[in-house]
């Protein structure tokens, strides 16, 4: 697959840059609901706006087709599509099909996702690595479709150092979902410069800190119910005993960003001096769409690093 297709100059960051994104669950929304939130990313100055898929959300590629025809300009990424649910020749089409539709709009991210998770569709989750290494290969020998159609960016799920190197050998790059810092500056090394890094940083902006910690707490002990999850930060360096019981205040305060909008920003730009190329930003607090707290989260970007007068 070809890299480099999504590189932007390293410059300062700014929310009209693409090294930010928006990071949405887009949870109970109608889709007259998700066009006017995806509108309104755009209109914050995002290029980019992620969505997860789950056994109980829309279909990931038709839903990015809606969200692609409701903007004119924005990206828009999986983060990611469950490789279980379709066959890598569905996956190959609607790389070619979206290209086709929104050249340069449509990021394809995919991942193994959980054995829980799988078992909801009625799918055995046996050896992802090697199940994702023989569906990109599948991919890339899918077809022939029309003459002259070109291809989405493919970026893959990968906490750990074997689906890392599968990402910076058979992608064009990887996506995270509740990794730390550390864990970006660690892939980055594994990925080499080239492959794009994006990792999710969920982030609460609040002046009651008592009240997003409970938040966060939430947040964090449903994903250390995953294996998946709880492995790759005891691989970190974090202890049982901070994953026991939903999640030490230490833990849960490094996955998640809380404080006021100034200092989000310095946490989540850790993962840009790590070596991040983009941070997609996931508000924990999705009321309006979320569109609140990524107006605020904009606005101290700017204030951040805006140039010199």
């Amino acid at each position: 697959m070809k890299r480099g297709a999504m590189s932007l100059p390293n410059s300062a960051p700014s929310p009209t840059e693409d090294r930010w994104a928006a990071w949405l669950t887009l949870v109970g929304h109608s889709a007259a609901s998700l066009r006017t939130t995806a509108t309104g990313v755009e209109a914050l100055g995002f290029r980019t706006l992620w969505f997860p898929e789950t056994p109980n959300s829309r279909e990931a590629f038709t839903q990015a087709a809606l969200l692609l025809g409701a903007t004119e300009r924005l990206r828009i990424a999986t983060g990611v599509a469950n490789v279980w649910a379709r066959d890598a020749t569905v996956a190959a089409a609607v790389r070619r099909t979206l290209e086709d539709a929104y050249p340069g709009r449509f990021i394809m991210g995919l991942g193994t996702s959980h054995a829980v998770r799988n078992a909801d569709r009625g799918h055995t989750y046996t050896k992802p690595l090697t199940f994702m290494r023989e569906y990109l290969h599948a991919m890339s020998a899918a077809g022939p479709f029309d003459a002259g159609s070109g291809q989405s960016p493919v970026m893959i799920a990968a906490l750990r150092g074997r689906m890392q190197e599968l990402a910076r050998e058979a992608a064009d790059g990887m996506h995270t979902f509740f990794a730390p810092p550390e864990h970006t500056a660690r892939a980055r090394r594994i990925l080499g410069p080239d492959p794009r890094l994006v990792p999710q940083q969920a982030f609460i902006i609040t002046d009651d800190r008592d009240s997003a910690v409970e938040r966060a707490r939430a947040y964090v002990s449903s994903r250390l119910a995953l294996p998946n999850y709880a492995n790759h930060l005891i691989e970190l360096g974090f202890t049982e005993r901070e994953l026991a019981d939903g999640g030490s205040s230490t833990l849960v305060e490094r996955m998640v960003a809380i404080g006021d909008a100034d200092e989000v920003v310095t946490r989540l730009s850790e993962h840009h001096q790590a070596g991040a190329d983009q941070v997609a930003a996931h508000p924990l607090d999705e009321r309006g769409g979320g569109l609140p707290q990524l107006r605020l989260l904009t606005d101290a970007i700017a204030r951040t690093y805006q140039e010199p007068t």
